[in-house]
């Protein structure tokens, strides 16, 4: 079964920094697309950062220079390096692994951006 857990998220003030990760069990990790979305109250789950298989990533707008996304196909985990966090930042940040028919969610770590 394969089990996406992540971790790292907290309260943090505006232009501060968070590291955000995901490990994964259950399967081979290497083979998935991973990716982080979030969802804030009221408002529809949205697409944070993908890294493929081969580490190629991509961003949303409106993140693109702020987070980094990673992989490390030794330990399983992907990891969202996140600064110059904004208070609009604030949502569950969710893990997502995706390689065929396969796709597979976390849990989500509630990041919270505030003064």
């Amino acid at each position: 079964q394969v089990q996406l857990v992540e971790s790292g998220g907290g309260l943090v003030q505006p232009g501060g920094s968070l590291r955000l990760s995901c490990a994964v069990s259950g399967t081979i990790f290497s083979l998935y697309a991973m990716g982080w979305y979030r969802q804030a109250p009221g408002k529809q789950r949205e697409l944070v950062a993908t890294i493929s298989s081969g580490g190629s990533a991509n961003y949303a707008d409106s993140v693109k220079g702020r987070f980094t996304i990673s992989r490390d196909n030794d330990k399983n985990t992907v990891d969202l390096q996140m600064s110059s966090l904004k208070p609009e930042d604030t949502a569950v940040y969710i893990c997502n692994a995706r390689w065929g028919i396969g796709d597979h969610w976390g849990r989500g770590t509630q990041v919270t951006v505030s003064s």
